[in-house]
């Protein structure tokens, strides 16, 4: 499964990392108070479509993905959410919304929200709903080689339906 081809990409360069074992959980909230980490430090995976082709979108457990900021770092016309059924066949070793967020494995563009960039530490899901790697940020960054930039906002945040209104 994907676990075992992560640990051996992370083992053959020599990356330290943990893998954290918990009972099944599906948001990335959840997992963040049953592991224990805070909710900034967890990233959570999102497939969004840009333009027609799919990306990797990389936020904290405790954010939205923005999606105008998004469109405007991408330089494209149309963003928009993946639903499970258009992206599930790019990772076919994960379990569906447990994808790692290392999108050089799949062939798929990442962007990581800067947020994320602050802390020292990630932690993501490992292909499965029970597992999570955690590393430090540098070393996901020296790997997945992810484009940083803002395009997340806390999910505390009120914000009106006309922010999500794309002219």
């Amino acid at each position: 499964m994907i676990l075992q081809r992560l640990k051996e990409f992370l083992d053959s360069r020599k990356i330290k990392y943990m893998v954290i074992q918990h009972s099944p959980a599906y948001t990335s909230l959840e997992i963040a108070a049953m592991a224990k980490i805070p909710g900034k430090e967890i990233a959570k995976t999102v497939i969004v479509t840009a333009d027609g082709r799919k990306a990797m979108v990389v936020v904290p457990a405790s954010h939205m993905v923005d999606f105008i900021s998004l469109r405007t770092f991408m330089n494209v016309e149309q963003v928009e959410l993946a639903g499970e059924q258009q992206f599930k066949d790019l990772f076919p070793d994960c379990e569906v919304g447990a994808m790692p967020p290392f999108g050089n494995l799949f062939n798929l563009e990442v962007i990581v929200a800067d947020s994320l960039a602050e802390d020292e530490m990630i932690a993501f899901n490992a292909g499965t709903h029970k597992e999570l790697i955690r590393m430090s940020f540098r070393d996901f960054a020296e790997l997945a080689k992810p484009k940083i930039t803002k395009c997340s906002f806390p999910k505390r945040q009120a914000i009106s339906r006309e922010a999500w209104d794309i002219p």
